[in-house]
């Protein structure tokens, strides 16, 4: 552990001088990506410093009571021998967390897509409800949550809703909650009281730039038609929403969140390109699960994740079998401690993976 930890040292060293120099400072993209790795360096680095520090007082501690006769000199170093060597435990266990890499797509904005699965209109009415829990999330994060397209259900909810997630390590957060949620309850359109099981699919992308997925614009159809809004009217008569249409891989996106017709072009192509992204991600992902079966995972869109019961007021991930009983809370948004159990869960496996291959 203390090689790595050396290493980082020394790359903190060598990021602290890059970051200073007139050519780093002229290049904003540059000087972006070397302020983030200064900054993620800096929290191991003063971590690491004060294991050492620790480890440092335990050896003179010991040195004291292998040596010094005096009995008031040896008791005190056994109290301080006490007190540190539960905190070198302490300090052991977080840098070992600290040295378990990172998902690089963690500190990117995200693309939020809600659709409604099983269940006819019932899903639809899940996806909105769903969709509204995932609203009430963001603003608790602070994040700015924008609607890029959206089709409503004919009885309320939506078929599909696609929106944009911007904020600190919105990505890190939200992708935990990629896959099938099932929803168990009485609907508003039974008659006879019975329990139904519906579903609705949640697909959470990395933003991706343009320079991590070049898209060859001869492979893309552009169509553009007037934005509709609730049962089909027309919400303006200029042709601002698009269409865009991925030849190659098929993939077809739609925005009509902007009057402009320009501001929809750019953001149907972010969606588009955290598409294409994603495909190349879920297929390196696919190699790497052919060798072993992640617990948590990447969330798949098509594994059932969550199951909502509203006659037991219950929520159970299926992924940890964590299960809550206060369904009314989990829907306001307080879905927080749901992401962190996973991402301990997460956090262990690599722990754990990191361990068998040493």
């Amino acid at each position: 552990m203390r090689d790595k930890l050396d290493a980082i040292r020394h790359r903190f060293e060598e990021v602290s001088q890059l970051i200073i120099q007139p050519e780093s400072m002229a290049d904003m993209t540059k000087y972006g990506k070397l302020s983030k790795e200064y900054k993620d360096l800096s929290k191991i680095v003063k971590k690491y410093d004060e294991y050492l520090q620790v480890t440092g007082n335990i050896k003179q501690a010991r040195e004291v009571l292998n040596t010094e006769k005096d009995p008031e000199f040896r008791e005190m170093a056994k109290m301080e021998l006490e007190e540190l060597q539960p905190r070198e435990e302490e300090l052991e266990e977080e840098l070992k967390k600290m040295l378990v890499p990172k998902d690089p797509n963690d500190d990117k904005n995200a693309i939020l897509e809600v659709r409604a699965g099983t269940g006819g209109d019932e899903a639809a009415i899940f996806a909105g409800d769903l969709f509204k829990m995932y609203q009430r999330f963001c603003e608790k994060q602070g994040w700015k949550m924008e609607v890029l397209d959206l089709t409503e259900g004919t009885a309320g909810g939506y078929k599909e809703i696609i929106s944009m997630v911007s904020g600190p390590e919105v990505y890190g957060l939200l992708k935990y909650e990629s896959g099938v949620h099932r929803v168990q309850r009485v609907p508003a359109t039974e008659t006879q009281g019975r329990v139904h099981t519906s579903a609705a699919t949640v697909a959470v992308l990395p933003e991706v730039e343009d320079v991590e997925v070049e898209i060859n614009m001869n492979d893309v159809r552009k169509d553009t038609f007037c934005s509709s809004g609730p049962g089909g009217q027309s919400v303006n008569t200029t042709y601002s929403a698009i269409r865009l249409t991925h030849i190659p891989s098929g993939l077809v996106v739609s925005c009509q969140d902007e009057k402009s017709q320009i501001k929809n072009f750019e953001k149907a192509l972010k969606v588009l390109r955290s598409r294409l992204y994603e495909m190349e991600l879920s297929k390196h992902n696919a190699e790497i699960s052919a060798q072993r079966k992640s617990m948590v995972g990447s969330g798949d869109r098509s594994d059932k994740i969550r199951t909502y019961n509203y006659p037991q007021s219950r929520v159970t991930d299926h992924r940890i079998g964590y299960t809550v009983h206060n369904l009314p809370t989990v829907m306001e948004g307080e879905i927080f401690d749901f992401i962190e159990q996973l991402r301990m869960a997460e956090h262990t496996e690599k722990l754990k993976e990191g361990s068998d291959n040493a």
